[in-house]
């Protein structure tokens, strides 16, 4: 989860109340069902890989979200998209109800909203050209029909995202992880969306390169007004390029704010653990500085703790009301400034 260095955000926060919201985000919950037997199925539960949460991202935001592997991040991210389709809830984009909408008013919507992918080695089809692979959304939604225009909007893209545009009839293994990357992020934009899920995009990279592809990502957004919703481990690199941060845990969100909010004021137990791993250049506050180190193991998210999801690891539970009480909501502690805990006044 640490990362080499903290950097600070630069990013101007902006009060929400002044801001669209170009997606809302009510009770979503993804539920993968657990099935017994060889002929006759059923099912005997569900991992919960998303458990009710709600946010919203404002347009021209970027939205991190962050957590321990397997707390349903990128889960989230693809159920936003309506990948998986959700269990419960409710994803409003652009003023549109997604969960209930038609299939083909649906792929209409998916111009609009977009992904980058995780693994650059695996979301490629090998058997591909770089540009058939830029170029296959736009015949798919049959945006451009002209071969050579096509093949002119694709070299575009492809020098916009930092390629040569002559890399075209090449394939993706000729290229390094970090080409790759951007031959993705080129796809993702070919339709022009103005929401993109970055899922964990640098994480398979080499750190020379996480950089290059991140300042990418915010020279796109200022030219595209694109709006991100940024999955990472790397809480440095998510302070450095998001406006607000939301912090995940068992598939549950645990805390939600502006970066400077909960980088400088965590309020919920896990937050502190996850910013007291985060290593700081300074060598005298570094000696100062008290480590929360969390025991135990993430449980299963097919069998949740009773009552707080985090009472298992948690440094300062509560007899009773951590172990007892149903799982606390977020509550607004600050203006902008969420928490779920019980502690929290």
């Amino acid at each position: 989860m640490a990362a080499a260095t903290t950097m600070p955000s630069t990013k101007p926060a902006q009060p929400n109340n002044k801001r669209e919201a170009l997606l809302e985000v009510k009770n979503l919950k993804k539920h993968f069902p657990i099935m017994s037997g060889i002929i006759l199925q059923r099912q005997v539960g569900a991992v919960k890989a998303v458990d009710g949460i709600d946010f919203s991202v404002f347009k021209g935001e970027t939205l991190g979200l962050v957590g321990e592997s397997g707390c349903g991040k990128s889960t989230t991210g693809r159920t936003v998209l309506q990948l998986y389709k959700p269990t419960e809830g409710s994803v409003v984009f652009e003023g549109k109800e997604l969960t209930s909408m038609p299939p083909d008013e649906l792929r209409k919507m998916r111009r609009r909203m977009q992904m980058i992918f995780q693994d650059p080695y695996a979301s490629l089809n090998p058997r591909m050209t770089v540009g058939n692979i830029v170029g296959e959304p736009l015949r798919i939604h049959k945006v451009i029909d002209n071969k050579s225009e096509l093949q002119e909007y694709v070299e575009s893209l492809l020098e916009r995202v930092g390629l040569n545009p002559y890399y075209i009839n090449r394939y993706p293994h000729e290229f390094s992880g970090g080409q790759r990357q951007r031959i993705g992020i080129a796809r993702a934009l070919a339709l022009r969306p103005s929401f993109i899920v970055a899922d964990e995009p640098i994480s398979a990279l080499d750190v020379s390169i996480q950089a290059q592809v991140v300042n990418l990502l915010e020279d796109l957004q200022a030219e595209f007004g694109l709006t991100y919703l940024f999955i990472a481990h790397d809480l440095s690199m998510v302070r450095h390029i998001c406006d607000r941060v939301a912090v995940m845990y068992l598939g549950r969100i645990v805390e939600l704010g502006t970066t400077d909010d909960v980088y400088e004021n965590p309020l919920h137990p896990y937050t502190q653990s996850l910013l007291s791993a985060v290593p700081v250049p300074d060598p005298l506050i570094e000696k100062k500085r008290q480590r929360i180190i969390l025991k135990g193991d993430v449980p299963s998210p097919a069998r949740p703790p009773i009552g707080c999801n985090f009472n298992t690891r948690c440094p300062v539970a509560v007899p009773g009301i951590c172990y007892q009480e149903p799982d606390p909501p977020l509550v607004e502690v600050s203006p902008g400034h969420w928490a779920a805990c019980h502690r929290t006044p």
